[in-house]
Formats: C-alpha cells, structure tokens, sequence
C-alpha cells in the first residue's frame, strides 16, 4: 500500500470510527486499522469513495495538531 489513495475505500477491511470524530454521528472520519506504517482515512458517508493513506507519523502529528487546537472550524 504505497498510493497515497484507494479508488474504493470499501475494498479494505478493517473499518471503525475514529476516536477523534464528533458524537454528533452521521458525518465520521473512518480510520483502518492493520496496515503497516500506514493510516487509511475515508468519510463514513461515501464508504465506496475514495480513501487517502496517511503515513502513520503524519496521522500522529495531525491529530496531535488537532487536539492542541490548531484548527479552527
């Protein structure tokens, strides 16, 4: 899995909310677990969509990032 995207994310396994999502539910961001150094990321409304694969340390920094408060929404 060296693509920094997948055409149709629902051809991986593995599937879950991530942690970092609102409660709000509906609009999710869907993380993959069990891939290698690697962090598949889709949006649970389009499961057949496209998926981008982040480099874990890049995962790491962006929720650290998130967290910290350096978005603002």
């Amino acid at each position: 899995m060296t693509d920094p995207t997948i055409r149709d994310a629902a051809t991986l396994n593995g599937w879950r909310k991530s942690s970092y999502s609102g409660s709000e539910g509906g609009s999710c961001v869907e993380v993959a677990d069990g891939y290698a150094s690697r962090v598949p990321v889709r949006d649970s409304k389009v499961p057949h969509g496209p998926a981008l694969v982040i480099p874990t340390a890049g995962w790491s920094s962006f929720v650290t990032a998130v967290k910290a408060g350096a978005f603002h929404v």
